[in-house]
């Protein structure tokens, strides 16, 4: 069994994100960037079922600059085996690439590659979307399971039991493969990338493909017009009886 993890290079959760002076978007200058969270889950899982004998291939992608092939070698430092690079010359971040193209560029990877599974991310922290793994399975006509936060595999390769967290408790769900699985962050706790991984993660193949070459349209369809830090809050204050909190919910935050 082949699994395709497509993987998204984004500021580091630590980062306290900027605005940049003309609005135009996020300040990256000097930012310190790194796998998406959600995206580095899907690496462990697939690694995981490598591990048990389910998967014989972990193929990691990732679309942008030339750069963002340091996720691809951190996810292979974890366990991958190879990485391609869709190079592209829109940004990835806010304002870039859109989900819409992006599960395009995806699905000519996956049809090149002919994957048993796609592990990926339930959405990336820049932009948070959650729109490009439910596109992906759109366009490729694939069953679908979002928020996984457990995966079992069939001994025949030939379904996967996804258990979901939903406000309800777990919805259990079954589905024929090849399909596309989103992933949660309760479904395992990515392993720490030692060093002599590391280094071994820099011979394995790392293919680069041009994304005019796929043929696929990744002009923008939307347009941002202004990217602003939300209001400070404001100090509370403290009321002398329950009449003076009902009249300041009333005339000053009108919520009753």
């Amino acid at each position: 069994m082949k699994i395709i993890v497509p993987v998204k290079r984004v500021v580091d959760y630590n980062v306290k994100i900027r605005i940049k002076a003309d609005q135009s978007g996020v300040e990256l200058t000097n930012v310190k960037m790194s796998l998406n969270p959600f995206d580095e889950i899907a690496v462990e899982e697939a690694v995981r079922m490598k591990e048990k004998g389910l998967a014989k291939e972990v193929v990691v992608v990732t679309i942008g600059p030339a750069v963002a092939q340091d996720v691809l070698r951190t996810s292979m430092a974890i366990g991958a085996d190879r990485g391609i690079l869709i190079t592209t010359p829109l940004p990835t971040d806010l304002g870039g690439l859109e989900p819409l193209s992006v599960a395009k560029l995806l699905k000519s990877i996956v049809l090149k590659e002919q994957p048993n599974l796609v592990i990926m991310g339930k959405q990336s922290i820049d932009d948070d979307s959650n729109q490009t793994g439910q596109m992906l399975a759109a366009l490729l006509n694939w069953p679908q399971a979002t928020f996984a936060s457990k995966i079992d595999v069939n001994d025949s390769k030939t379904t996967a039991t996804i258990t979901r967290e939903i406000d309800g408790g777990l919805d259990v769900v079954a589905c024929a493969l090849p399909a596309i699985v989103t992933t949660d962050l309760r479904l395992n706790t990515p392993r720490y990338a030692s060093l002599p991984n590391i280094m071994k993660a820099k011979q394995k193949p790392l293919e680069t493909i041009d994304s005019g070459s796929l043929g696929v349209d990744t002009s923008p369809r939307l347009k941002m017009v202004g990217l602003t830090d939300p209001p400070k809050r404001a100090g509370g204050i403290k009321v002398a009886s329950v009449d003076e909190l009902i009249a300041k919910l009333k005339t000053d935050a009108k919520v009753i």
